[in-house]
């Protein structure tokens, strides 16, 4: 049996024995529209909930259009030229592009080239969120949960502010796109940390695919909220990263259906959890570090079996990543106890807490293994995950601790899949 795992650029074949008791899930394939750049142009003629966005935009106004970062597939090459059109009554001085970096590292003058085109580069100002600057940013209010909200200066005198993105399953916000390109996207470290607090982690609503009742997804969106959004353009993608939908209009309706819509080709119900879940991040860009790879690996625990084993398959060639701080978490800890105790530890507050606690909540459960050709065993190790040569040489080791008849379950996409365990009698 052959199954192409995404992974990187090009995939990764692996060959299972075709006697195992294997069960491949993955979202519905949706088609792509046969005409992406016609599709978007109608939502932003025809959005959800609000004026066409040329309505919205006075030639005077100073225009912000936030933007996804390098790990988002995003498919800007076809967004914003459009989206530019439709602002063609806008000098290009009035309009800046910010790039919703959250906690991440700013991206390289190549990485913007290639998710933007040089045209675009070449034309107009772009602002990169830096999280640590503190200047940068403004205290625009407060959560009712009582976080206070920083966020960047710049995109606030805009009297224009539009969010883009793409709509995909989150681990713990439920799903990506919405209000995220504001929070975390442009805020300050101090406010991303209350919102990915330990507390709010712990909450079993803090989930794939949950937004009401979700404690972090729904601070973002009242945090986006306070930023009074203009207007959104979220894509939903298939495997392929060709755009399936466009959802325009009223930043929180246009996500709410966009979230549902996702949500119907996703979320794939399984009656019993498996020994062993073999998972990709999705390949690029979300494999591009061990960091972003915890969101394959929380895929697959929402089907493992307490004491099964998971088998993750991420390029990483952007490392651990070096930067931030979730590699030094890691490497500090003696234990996944002794990491969870850290991270939960009353006033601890640490840039990539949030991933750090989530891995070892996986890892309390079951073991992971991880592969990849672009980091060393030693790297891997001390990330508190076990080293994973070989795809096959590792189910067929597992299979003599769990047994020949042992269940196994692929997820080729990764995260672009919801699989849950359902109640008795769904």
């Amino acid at each position: 049996m052959k199954i192409k795992l995404a992974y990187g650029q090009e995939g990764l074949d692996i060959t299972l024995s075709d006697d195992l008791n294997v069960r491949i899930v993955e979202p519905v394939y949706v088609e792509g529209l046969p005409n992406q750049a016609q599709a978007v142009s109608d939502a932003l003629s025809l959005p959800i909930a609000s004026k066409p966005l040329k309505a919205l935009v006075k030639a005077s106004d100073q225009v912000g259009i936030v933007f996804n970062d390098i790990t988002r597939a995003t498919p800007y090459n076809i967004i914003l030229p459009v989206m530019l059109d439709h602002l063609d009554h806008v000098p290009d001085n009035r309009i800046i592009l910010f790039n919703a970096t959250g906690t991440h590292r700013p991206n390289t003058e190549a990485e913007l080239r290639g998710m933007l085109g040089d045209e675009i580069v070449n034309k107009y100002r772009i602002v990169q969120n830096d999280c640590r600057d503190r200047d940068s940013h403004t205290l625009v209010g407060a959560t009712p949960g009582g976080n206070d909200i920083w966020i960047h200066k710049d995109y606030l005198k805009c009297d224009v502010r539009i969010l883009t993105g793409f709509i995909e399953p989150h681990f713990f916000a439920g799903f990506s796109g919405g209000g995220k390109a504001v929070m975390p996207g442009l805020a300050l470290l101090e406010t991303v940390l209350r919102n990915h607090s330990p507390k709010n982690l712990d909450n079993p609503m803090a989930s794939w695919g949950v937004t009401d009742g979700n404690p972090a997804a729904e601070e973002i969106r009242q945090a986006a909220s306070i930023t009074n959004p203009t207007f959104l353009l979220n894509v939903t993608l298939n495997k392929d990263k060709q755009i399936t939908k466009v959802f325009a209009g009223d930043f929180e309706q246009a996500h709410a259906l966009g979230c549902t819509f996702v949500k119907d080709s996703a979320m794939v119900g399984l009656k019993e959890p498996f020994d062993i879940v073999i998972t990709s991040n999705s390949g690029y860009p979300l494999d591009l570090n061990l960091y972003q790879s915890v969101k394959g690996m929380s895929a697959a625990s929402q089907i493992v079996k307490n004491g099964g084993s998971i088998i993750v398959a991420a390029d990483c060639w952007d490392g651990i990543p070096d930067h931030g701080e979730y590699g030094k978490l890691l490497l500090e800890a003696d234990s996944i106890g002794s990491l969870l105790e850290t991270v939960r530890a009353p006033g601890f507050l640490r840039q990539d807490m949030w991933q750090a606690q989530i891995q070892a909540l996986i890892c309390r459960n079951a073991d992971v293994y991880f592969y990849s050709h672009n980091l060393s065993d030693e790297q891997i190790s001390g990330a508190l995950l076990k080293p994973c040569q070989s795809i096959e040489a590792a189910v067929n080791e597992l299979l003599t601790k769990y047994g020949r008849d042992a269940s196994i379950c692929v997820l080729p996409e990764g995260p672009q899949t919801i699989p849950y365990i359902q109640e008795a009698g769904h």
